[in-house]
């Protein structure tokens, strides 16, 4: 039923790690752009990191440059976002979202995605 499956969250540190897989059951994520986005309580949804399909060119919000990670394993189907330097501000809830044909203008769009998951909790708290 779900058209993305994220995991991988969960509860940490701030300066912790944390690592997020994406995944499409029963379909191949392989002709999509990958985007990972955000929701925090009471904010709205903000784009954090997109993959390419293409060239497998990445981008990040300016505000996780430098912290986190995002890639892709196309044998296992499974697009990544490895979360590192852990802020407060980071708690959301993230989701995971492809995008067909996507372009420059699009990639951190989210209204331009085509499918979703459920998302997965991340708090950062001491």
């Amino acid at each position: 039923q779900a058209q993305l499956v994220e995991s991988g969250g969960g509860l940490v540190q701030p300066g912790g790690s944390l690592r997020l897989s994406c995944e499409a059951p029963g379909w191949t994520l392989d002709p999509f752009t990958i985007g990972w986005f955000r929701q925090a309580p009471g904010k709205e949804r903000e784009g954090v990191s997109c993959i390419t399909d293409s060239d497998g060119s990445t981008y990040y919000a300016d505000s996780v440059k430098g912290r986190f990670t995002i890639s892709r394993d196309n044998a296992k189907n499974t697009v990544y976002l490895q979360m590192t330097s852990l802020k407060h501000e980071d708690t959301a809830v993230y989701y995971c979202a492809a995008q067909f044909k996507a372009t420059r203008a699009t990639i951190m769009y989210d209204l331009a995605y085509d499918y979703w998951g459920q998302g997965t909790q991340v708090t950062v708290s001491s």
